[in-house]
């Protein structure tokens, strides 16, 4: 971060770009290498008298500032172009405007000004023409010159729709320097020869990869190892080119960075930057360009990618592709490394999905194939035997008798997810998230020193505008010594409890609507089941069950949205200082919410549900009767619920991200179809990706949260539905060329941003894997029958087998104690074939009628509760110590990344050594030069 010439951290004079200013000690630096002669040699150091009347300020680039005469008169309010205000803004103040001499066809493809050389690196757009916009943007205009970004205005006559002016931005090779500088942009010094000193050290020879993207089309890119810019250090950087030394993405994030600070109004201090122009509509799109066609009508075979957006179509975006590596580097190139570090975890985590998918067909292929041996299940579908058992009414008065039998297809259906393979299944996928996180942490190093991004939020990110703009203090930084903005504790007390009030708020909002599904389950399965209709009250549980869970799912899409408006307003009010510490404060915001919209109905399926009823005597059956578990367990409905939220989630969100951009894109297209002036039917390159959908500031947001949010289904509720895994894995697949042919054909360019990790991610993910021991212990102990079925076989069994459990996990209960509101309507004709029942089971651990404690819980209860508390401690024990194991043996970064680094670090001395040493030569030399004068003078 920049300093003003007096020393005052972000408090810029009228002029300056928020942010940058010139510090005292830049303003009096040497010309750097290369910038020694002529108008490119940096501004020299800026007078402290007094300033004239009128004076504006100055800037690194006019340090001298505007004069009264050269800014545009605030008291004329008229049309800018019609009425000839910006037209004498253009001519007078050096403004390339748009020729009309271009041909159509020439400009479909065009990316630089019109004069052919200078390269685009940002377009505006505005098509309104009220006064006081207009002001704005005069205003504006002068901000960007002042700092040395020239300008092309294309008029709306030249627009197919005739409406929409194009104002085009180019960052001359001076200010790509400075700002490089500013901005800590590390590029080349030398080649990396030590990466090719590895590959030839390469025991085994390449073996052919088939999901390997076709090299012929993409060859690596040089490896080079890089420093800090620096311009008085310019000769030392690989320049070959000063047009190409700056990537096209790298150029428009320098732009962005002049305009997010620029000011369009001298009187008010936050009146500054193009977000607030955006959010007044003084433009209505900023965006830099995309680098051509996808879809030219030449083949890759033949010609070859025409361009790199061409490029990334083919290799990636394409659905044949589907199969192949993605072009990561290429990616980070184009969108920058924010997005190029998502597509590369999306895609390391759907690779490591493959082998939890292979784990989770396998168990569930042997619930299938061992499904007719497994005894308990043959014992309830057993007709003439325990299936012909009485049981209990589920719900009061209307609900019939109904015997055990009829539960035949739950109890096969629950044996395919609740069978021995479940407990393996679970510790497997523990130790998997494990392992996938330390592996992806040490991945996330590779590519983070790759693409040179490994310490940016320690070392390059500076301040947002915002939090400058809104501090109203300054301190001393004890790092650098110098004065910076800053917002006092108790003022960040005051806006942390507003923000925590409000969440703990809806977090009740959420769980009263949670509620609110449960009240739904209860009512309507009493409804079903006093229907007359036998194939309406034989379905009632399942057809409740699948219900509300397609009521929970559109009750989590709702309130999602709304709590996305009130977390971005929550965090807005807390004022992160960086645009890291805001998206994670955003981050945790807004998962808090989700886990307890998604997870809580599972939760309470997982651990609550059926668990109110001690007996259909107790007071509390009258109310919770029908949320009683079948007799073959609750697992199955946590199955369906799981199944239906997250497959849903998946198909509603694919067609969310994909259709939604692809029909606004349409419905534009068929709102400008008309012809140009000159009768021409094709547009300019800035207007096809004008009618492109803008991709939303925090769009990389919602990618992560639904890719966390099914990691959290895969791992925390994994007992429950082995095929999760399988499914996350096919809907990823679709996922990353979903999001590829978006990013590529349907959005505009993205601004290149920068990171060097997933940020908050990260932590989230970890606290989810340790969730998901937690929450798998608990599912196999207390939702599944497994610990029940083990205390039956070692303590009740005689020979020690499952036989006979079913009936052991059935209570007795006297129909003549049942409430007198409760009794079974004996009139209902499902009821007559058991008019002489005495005796009823239910689901349950105890006493019988002839007890002393009737109907109280039984010893065997309570052995099973030790036995699932003892369960519960040593599965988490063991899954812990193996975890923490994997996490110590796994290094965070490889040894040849970590020689590297210090190679890196090694360059970088010696050409700061190698700098100075040239100064102190030239200084010499000169010193000696000034004696040899004085000496000749004196004689």
């Amino acid at each position: 971060m920049a300093y003003n010439r007096n020393g005052d951290y972000g408090q810029p004079a009228s002029n300056h770009p928020i942010g940058f200013e010139m510090t005292s000690v830049e303003s009096d630096r040497t010309p750097p290498i290369g910038f020694e002669n002529g108008d490119d040699a940096p501004p020299a150091p800026i007078d402290d008298a007094a300033p004239e009347e009128g004076f504006t300020g100055g800037t690194p680039m006019h340090p001298e500032g505007l004069q009264p005469g050269d800014l545009p008169d605030k008291n004329v309010y008229k049309d800018p172009v019609e009425e000839g205000s910006l037209g004498r803004l253009i001519s007078e103040k050096g403004y390339g405007y748009g020729s009309h001499n271009v041909h159509t066809e020439d400009r479909q493809e065009q990316l630089f000004f019109n004069d052919n050389k200078r390269h685009i690196d940002y377009v505006l757009a505005f098509d309104d023409t009220e006064p006081r916009k207009a002001q704005k943007r005069e205003r504006f205009f002068l901000s960007l010159r002042e700092e040395g970004l020239e300008i092309e205005i294309e008029d709306k006559a030249e627009s197919r729709n005739g409406r929409v002016y194009f104002v085009k931005v180019h960052a001359p090779w001076e200010v790509c320097t400075r700002y490089a500088e500013l901005m800590n942009m590390k590029m080349p010094i030398k080649h990396n020869e030590i990466a090719r000193d590895v590959e030839e050290e390469a025991c085994l020879p390449k073996l052919p990869n088939p999901f390997e993207y076709d090299r012929e089309y993409l060859p690596e890119e040089p490896n080079y190892f890089t420093c800090a810019f620096n311009r008085e250090r310019a000769n030392q950087y690989i320049i070959e080119n000063q047009d190409t030394f700056f990537s096209p993405s790298q150029r428009s994030r320098m732009v962005y960075e002049v305009m997010v600070r620029a000011r369009y109004d001298d009187k008010e201090k936050l009146r500054f930057g193009i977000i607030r122009l955006m959010e007044n509509d003084c433009f209505t799109a900023a965006y830099p360009l995309h680098e051509g066609s996808y879809n030219t009508e030449h083949s890759m075979l033949t010609h070859g990618a025409e361009n790199e957006r061409k490029l990334l179509y083919e290799l990636w975006a394409r659905p044949k592709n589907w199969y192949k590596e993605q072009p990561l580097d290429l990616i980070r190139k184009y969108f920058g490394e924010k997005v190029g570090i998502y597509f590369a975890w999306l895609g390391f985590y759907t690779v490591w999905l493959v082998p939890a998918s292979i784990v989770g067909i396998i168990c569930f292929l042997y619930g299938a194939c061992t499904m007719y041996s497994n005894v308990p299940s043959n014992e309830i579908c057993e007709s003439g035997g325990i299936g012909a058992t009485v049981m209990c009414p589920l719900c009061d008065s209307r609900c019939p008798y109904w015997t055990l039998d009829s539960s035949c297809f739950y109890s096969r259906l629950t044996y395919l997810f609740d069978n021995p393979a479940t407990v393996f299944f679970s510790i497997f996928m523990s130790l998997w998230g494990t392992l996938f996180l330390e592996f992806w942490k040490r991945r996330q190093h590779v590519v983070a020193w790759d693409w040179d991004v490994l310490e940016f939020e320690q070392e390059q990110e500076s301040p947002r505008p915002q939090y400058i703009a809104e501090a109203k203090n300054e301190r001393k930084n004890p790092i650098t010594q110098l004065m910076e903005p800053y917002i006092p504790f108790w003022s960040k007390l005051t806006r942390v409890t507003t923000s925590i009030t409000t969440i703990l708020f809806m977090l009740c909002v959420v769980l009263a609507a949670i509620f609110g599904v449960i009240v739904y389950r209860i009512v309507v399965v009493s409804v079903l089941y006093k229907s007359d209709v036998d194939l309406v009250r034989s379905n009632a549980k399942i057809t409740t069950t699948m219900t509300a869970a397609l009521l929970n799912l559109i009750i989590i899409i709702t309130l999602s949205r709304v709590y996305r408006w009130i977390a971005i307003w929550l965090t807005n009010i807390e004022c992160p200082r960086t645009q890291s510490d805001y998206e994670d404060s955003f981050t945790f915001k807004m998962f808090l919410f989700q886990f307890v919209n998604f997870y809580s109905s599972l939760i309470y399926v997982a651990f609550f549900k059926g668990r109110f009823v001690p007996s259909p005597a107790t007071e509390q059956r009258q109310k919770y009767t029908t949320e009683q578990c079948d007799p073959a367990g609750c697992l199955i409905e946590l199955c369906i619920q799981l199944g239906i939220i997250m497959v849903g989630k998946q198909i509603l969100n694919n067609f969310m991200e994909l259709g939604m951009p692809f029909l606004m894109n349409f419905i534009r297209k068929q709102r400008g179809k008309q012809k140009t002036a000159d009768g021409q039917t094709g547009s300019a390159r800035w207007e096809q990706d004008y009618i492109l959908t803008d991709k939303p500031p925090l769009s990389l947001f919602d990618e992560y949260l639904e890719m966390v949010i099914q990691f959290g289904f895969v791992t925390l509720f994994v007992a429950a539905f082995p095929l999760a895994p399988l499914f996350a894995l096919l809907n990823n697949v679709i996922e990353i060329r979903v999001d590829a042919f978006k990013y590529v054909t349907q959005f505009r360019r993205p601004l290149a941003i920068r990171a060097q990790d997933i940020g908050a991610w990260y932590g989230i993910l970890k606290a989810l894997s340790v969730l998901a021991v937690i929450s798998n212990a608990f599912v196999i102990a207390y939702t599944s029958d497994f610990i029940p079925r083990l205390v039956h076989i070692y303590a009740y069994s005689s020979d020690e087998t499952v036989s006979g459990y079913i009936d052991a996990s059935l209570s007795y209960f006297d129909v003549n104690d049942f409430p007198p509101e409760a009794a079974p309507d004996v009139g209902l004709t499902s009821n007559q074939r058991f008019e002489n029942t005495t005796i009823c089971r239910y689901r349950g651990y105890n006493y019988p009628p002839e007890a002393a404690d009737k109907y109280e819980y039984s010893i065997k209860h309570w052995h099973i509760v030790a036995a699932q508390v003892m369960f519960v401690v040593v599965f988490e024990h063991l899954v812990f110590f193996l975890t923490s194991w994997i996490a110590v043996l796994v290094p965070d970064e490889p040894r040849a990344i970590k020689h590297q680094m210090l190679r890196e670090k090694f360059l970088a001395k010696e050409a700061l050594y190698n700098a100075e040493l040239e100064k102190t030569k030239k200084n010499r030399l000169q010193h000696d030069d000034d004696k040899e004068e004085e000496a000749d003078a004196a004689g």
